[in-house]
């Protein structure tokens, strides 16, 4: 059966990424992504999608986009894993600071502890994709090493998390669900295009949540990695 605390760790890691797709500086913006990406305008996009055609070049050109954040996230979480090896013999006041730090990040998204240095977009602009499919990796790589309002806090505590992990492959696995948190969501919403946006005009009201939600899930993440509660959240099954 393998490890039932490091399942808990890559399942509280992909819920991070599905939050942070869903987080306001994210979710409106995905049919502008999607566009900006394939070249397509939006009316070109339905109209490819209602007669059958142009899913294969999205779902490429989305592909790529999510390999270019994709590969930014995951050497991001290599190399804080490898800081965290390299001070290993301070890895509980490592973890003790980053729990602390995850749990102010927390609170930042719920807006009770609000900051200004946070609230500070440092996106990368691009007022011209790149051509061909490299440009889609390219923007996606863009994306990557940006960092805003909402995705930022969340992808931070993720990193801090890996940071707390002996071993490369840990922070491998936890960034890499991150990303696919974040990723998957954006590859489905390339390929039915008019249909998430149908649904996205009847959760409107999940804007006004998302943060607080975002923000109450970090909180309660930094306590578990402050008193290294993690693993202890389901206990082993004798046997495996």
């Amino acid at each position: 059966m393998g490890d039932f605390s490091a399942d808990i760790s890559l399942l509280l890691a992909f819920s991070a990424g599905l939050l942070s797709f869903a987080s306001p500086c994210v979710l409106p913006l995905i049919p502008g992504y999607i566009s900006f990406v394939t070249g397509r305008t939006y009316e070109g996009l339905v109209q490819d999608e209602s007669e059958g055609k142009g899913r294969r070049a999205a779902a490429i050109h989305a592909g790529l986009f999510v390999a270019g954040f994709s590969a930014v996230f995951i050497l991001f979480g290599l190399s804080v894993t490898a800081l965290g090896r390299l001070a290993a013999d301070y890895q509980d006041l490592i973890r003790q600071v980053g729990g602390v730090v995850v749990i102010l990040l927390g609170l930042h998204l719920t807006g009770w502890l609000p900051s200004r240095v946070l609230y500070r977009e440092r996106r990368v602009h691009l007022n011209r994709k790149p051509a061909g499919l490299a440009g889609s990796f390219l923007v996606g790589v863009a994306f990557g090493a940006g960092w805003t309002p909402c995705v930022g806090p969340i992808l931070a505590s993720i990193l801090i998390f890996a940071g707390t992990k002996s071993h490369l492959g840990q922070g491998f696995s936890l960034l890499l669900a991150y990303t696919l948190g974040l990723g998957l969501p954006f590859l489905v919403s390339a390929l039915i295009l008019h249909r998430f946006l149908g649904w996205f005009q009847r959760v409107g009201w999940w804007m006004r949540l998302a943060g607080p939600v975002s923000g109450l899930f970090l909180v309660a993440m930094g306590v578990l990695i402050f008193f290294d509660l993690l693993g202890r959240l389901v206990p082993r099954v004798p046997g495996f």
